[in-house]
């Protein structure tokens, strides 16, 4: 499917959640805050990495992984996808594998007949001690993907990203050069972390692609003892922050996403123009 190029403006929406231990109650908190932004008009609605649920406990989940194909969440979004006509961002949820006993940690581009346009698999896991009190190793209980996602929809070229990925410059590098116009960041950024490098590391990436960033988040203290930093965004392509939600409890923000700043802010500042040594895979919505 290629994009409409007749058009370069849309209305994109982030989705900031506070999302809990079990996926029912996640699930309905993202609908309304999705419904809320679909009847304000936007035609891309993004929400933040594991939306259907976050618990950080070792060996105490009560919620088993559901493979993609009979995941409770999948299913609920692409409906409502599908309902309300819309573009539907899920900035991931722990998926089970076939092959193997961890999960990935996985991004879902739903399209507005409710398909399932793109998959992407978190590439860089977040092991680290960032001083809030936890010790967190995501490589335990999640398997690293292994490729590098942009798709093409009628509305945008759109890479996929999660999370920790915003600290690794060059994978963004990589997806810019291969046609990315808007680069998704659906994070659960620690509240200290945050705090530290959130508004800075997104701005920096939106400044070194010309893309459009934008960045849904989870915000506040959750179910399971995990302190996040909210502050959802959504960045210009010459680094400025056009939309940021105040706080860290849920709600939507917005913004028109302008094609046409991208051409400019790159043909300012043509940095792209050198190669990249990192293989992108680049498909067709619904491919």
């Amino acid at each position: 499917m290629s994009r409409d190029t007749s058009r370069s403006v849309f209305k994109t929406v982030c989705v900031q959640m506070r999302s809990g231990i079990e996926i029912a109650p996640n699930v309905k908190t993202a609908e309304g805050l999705i419904r809320q932004a679909a009847a304000e008009g936007a035609e891309l609605i993004a929400t933040p990495e594991m939306t259907s649920g976050m618990d950080i406990r070792s060996g105490e989940s009560s919620v088993p992984p559901q493979q993609e194909d009979r995941h409770e969440a999948v299913a609920a979004f692409r409906q409502l996808a599908s309902e309300l006509g819309i573009w539907l961002l899920i900035g991931s949820v722990a998926v089970a594998l076939e092959d193997d006993p961890r999960k990935a940690n996985r991004s879902l581009l739903i399209s507005p007949d409710g398909a399932v346009a793109a998959r992407y698999d978190k590439i860089h896991m977040f092991d680290v001690e960032v001083g809030d009190g936890q010790t967190y190793r995501e490589s335990t209980a999640y398997r690293p993907g292994d490729r590098a996602v942009v798709v093409r929809t009628p509305l945008a070229m759109l890479g996929l990203t999660v999370c920790y990925d915003l600290r690794f410059s060059h994978l963004y590098r990589a997806l810019a050069q291969a046609g990315a116009d808007v680069i998704a960041v659906p994070s659960a950024f620690t509240r200290v972390t945050g705090e530290a490098h959130w508004e800075t590391l997104l701005r920096a990436r939106a400044i070194e692609t010309g893309a459009w960033i934008i960045a849904p988040a989870q915000g506040g203290v959750h179910e399971d003892g995990r302190e996040t930093h909210g502050h959802a965004m959504i960045v210009s392509p010459w680094g400025e922050v056009v939309a940021e939600a105040p706080h860290r409890d849920p709600c939507i923000i917005s913004a028109e996403i302008d094609l046409a700043a991208v051409a400019e802010a790159r043909r300012r500042i043509p940095s792209l123009q050198l190669n990249a040594a990192f293989d992108v895979a680049v498909s067709d919505a619904g491919d």
